[in-house]
């Protein structure tokens, strides 16, 4: 049955991690209780905002999530972050929390490595000058392979015998090597069959061996690089470097550090601000009535000479415009948002919708308040129609419908066309 997904944030001392989770923890879309049945004390409740299907039907003034929000077609929905400590060179040896990092590694499915491209903090996140933060990714990856292929090659002797008296097949073998990582037999044999291997499992070699541990770290725990701190004077050239090292699709470039303040000015009734965009406006941006957006054209705002908002301090406004110009206008959005979006795409989350009603989409409270799109779970991509119904209603279920109230099969693959349900519990309709 598939579970939540799981989302560990690691990263040096000082890097910003913790910036960086207070900034995803701290949303607007907050509330008091949640999806998930316990939260361990270095878990914590993100939100990931995604485009939510009221939109899609123009039903956005009805949207009212269980868990969450929805302001006009944005959605926040609940996710599971993992914090995970340790994170020192050295630590497939059991250095600093070295056996606490990587045991906690082994429930993740997606890692986001919060890098300091400000070359201000060394390895172990002492203060430095001149630092090349390229180090901290590749010696994170190699405390990963060299923790897997360690305790591979110590038994690696045993499994060939036992591989070779049962007649084995490559997969099975490694599934069952792999399986305390939380692996699954269908991610071995979708790496394997990438990685093209020819000989034998009994017949491999030691790089043969290299490849295979490899191969299994970067599918079983896809990297977000989230390079932190990009208002940095040094940060250009070390990012420039790391993209020419690392894939595209891998990076996204953020400043936790002025999320963090956003919101506290927000909080405060300082400034309007709108998550996961390049859009503040303080007293004075709305009372000249314009807001300036990342392509620099002006652009009628929400004039309101009126406003609540409180002054700023000249120092505080001067920040603000500084902000503007090295974070905000520049990248679009302070990156803090995107990097759990990122993370998202890379383990392909599609989001289900379960309603009661597949004609107006509409379902009731506890107290018989109706909404539509109240409750929201993400999945990834890949499960069946069924398996959804299997975690939701534990298999509880008659017969599945889609929208406008067409048959759903179990065998189906959930889609983005296909991701508003309704389990019917009773006699199957004619």
């Amino acid at each position: 049955m598939p579970r939540d997904p799981l989302i560990a944030f690691v990263g040096k001392p000082s890097a910003g991690k913790s910036s960086m989770l207070n900034a995803l923890t701290d949303a607007t879309a907050k509330v008091g209780n949640f999806p998930f049945t316990t939260i361990e004390p270095n878990r914590a409740v993100g939100y990931l905002q995604i485009k939510c299907a009221c939109a899609r039907f123009g039903k956005q003034e009805f949207c009212k999530p269980t868990y969450g929000t929805c302001n006009n077609g944005t959605r926040h929905v609940p996710i599971q972050l993992l914090d995970v400590a340790g994170l020192v060179p050295g630590a497939h040896e059991g250095r600093g929390l070295g056996n606490k990092f990587l045991d906690d590694l082994r429930h993740a499915d997606c890692l986001v490595h919060v890098v300091d491209v400000s070359g201000t903090t060394d390895a172990e996140g002492k203060e430095t000058r001149g630092y090349d933060p390229s180090v901290d990714i590749e010696w994170l990856r190699g405390e990963i392979v060299r923790w897997v292929g360690g305790n591979l090659r110590e038994k690696w002797g045993s499994i060939v015998r036992r591989h070779v008296a049962i007649k084995g097949n490559a997969v099975d073998t490694l599934q069952g090597q792999f399986s305390g990582y939380g692996s699954t037999a269908n991610l071995v044999a979708r790496y394997l069959d990438r990685l093209g291997i020819k000989q034998p499992l009994e017949h491999w070699d030691d790089s043969t061996i290299e490849r295979v541990v490899e191969g299994f770290v970067d599918e079983k725990f896809p990297t977000v690089l989230a390079l932190n701190k990009v208002d940095h004077g040094d940060a250009d050239m070390n990012i420039a470097k790391i993209a020419k090292q690392q894939k595209p699709g891998s990076i996204v470039l953020c400043s936790a550090a002025t999320e963090n303040l956003l919101k506290r000015l927000k909080k405060q009734g300082y400034i309007q601000y709108e998550e996961g965009t390049e859009f503040v406006d303080t007293k004075v941006d709305l009372v000249s009535g314009v807001r300036v957006p990342s392509s620099f054209t002006v652009l009628t705002a929400f004039p309101q000479p009126d406003s609540d908002l409180k002054p700023l301090e000249e120092k505080l406004q001067q920040r603000i415009e500084d902000l503007r110009d090295l974070v905000l206008y520049r990248h679009g959005s302070t990156g803090v948002h995107q990097v759990l979006q990122r993370a998202a795409d890379l383990l392909g989350l599609i989001p289900v919708y379960t309603v009661k009603n597949t004609h107006t989409f509409s379902s009731s409270d506890s107290s018989g308040k109706t909404a539509v799109f109240r409750d929201c779970t993400l999945v990834r991509r890949g499960i069946t129609v069924g398996d959804v119904a299997q975690r939701i209603m534990g298999g509880d279920c008659t017969f599945i419908e889609g929208v406008g109230g067409v048959r759903v099969s179990e065998d189906d693959l959930i889609s983005e066309k296909n991701n508003i349900l309704s389990f019917k519990i009773g006699a199957r309709a004619a």
